[in-house]
């Protein structure tokens, strides 16, 4: 691919259609008896979203490949049946909702650390966040695997980029100085190691604990400290937005 950025200034690969053979890459995971967890949160409302999200990830996330699906819910008794592929499991995770969305989205960072301490570290190899309210529409496969994984927002390559600008008050954790940024990073995808993402959880929810304590709360909330995580420790990956792109776009 030469119309498409493929490497950072850090040197760490961008991830296209195109730029990597599955093949190769199947083959040398499998050499390693890996195991992937992949943590979703359907909380009030986006319990409606799990059959189209589960059925497609089902299919597409890392097919053929052992996959633990972390289900968090405040209805599992809304969960029907779901026929999983015989290399999957799905874990169903009670969990309390918040009454302000922004509440719920902030705190699933904290939910994330805390399970990933309790849990996740015993059961899984690397662990990705991904939202419910998505339908897989082609393989993603194991060219995401890697230490840290972000994945590019869709937003930065349109004219309307700056509705996602980052977190500017220097008051808050979250904020990334003007011109600072490298990319805008997605919340709705992203990744890694479990002990990366474990650091990552733990950074986030930190910075906005410190925030609400100061009366701040950061632009995009937990995306908002995502992206200046991000930053500071630099994705040792990043995946193009055809992973995660904006229906709106």
């Amino acid at each position: 691919r030469r119309d498409v950025l493929v490497l950072t200034p850090w040197l760490a690969p961008i991830v296209w259609e195109g730029t990597f053979s599955r093949d190769i890459l199947n083959d040398q995971y499998v050499q390693k008896n890996l195991v992937t967890g992949v943590v979703t949160f359907a909380v009030k409302k986006y319990w409606f979203f799990i059959e189209g999200f589960m059925r497609s990830a089902n299919k597409y996330f890392l097919a053929g490949h052992q996959v633990n699906f972390y289900l968090f819910t405040d209805n599992p008794e809304k969960i029907s049946h779901l026929q999983m592929a015989p290399e999957n499991q799905l874990f169903v995770i009670p969990v309390q909702n918040d009454p302000r969305w922004q509440d719920i989205s902030t705190s699933r960072m904290d939910i994330i650390s805390t399970y990933i301490h309790s849990q996740f570290q015993y059961e899984v190899d690397y662990l990705y966040s991904m939202d419910i309210d998505v339908q897989l529409l082609a393989h993603i496969g194991v060219e995401i695997i890697d230490a840290l994984v972000a994945t590019i927002s869709s937003w930065q390559f349109t004219p309307h980029h700056e509705n996602q600008a980052n977190e500017a008050r220097p008051g808050s954790q979250a904020a990334v100085p003007e011109g600072r940024g490298d990319f805008y990073y997605t919340a709705s995808f992203y990744g890694g190691s479990v002990s990366e993402v474990y650091k990552l959880t733990r950074a986030c929810f930190k910075g906005v604990m410190e925030d609400r304590e100061h009366g701040i709360g950061a632009r995009w909330h937990d995306e908002s400290h995502l992206n200046q995580y991000l930053l500071r420790h630099k994705p040792t990956r990043l995946l193009s937005p055809e992973y995660y792109w904006d229906a709106e776009l």
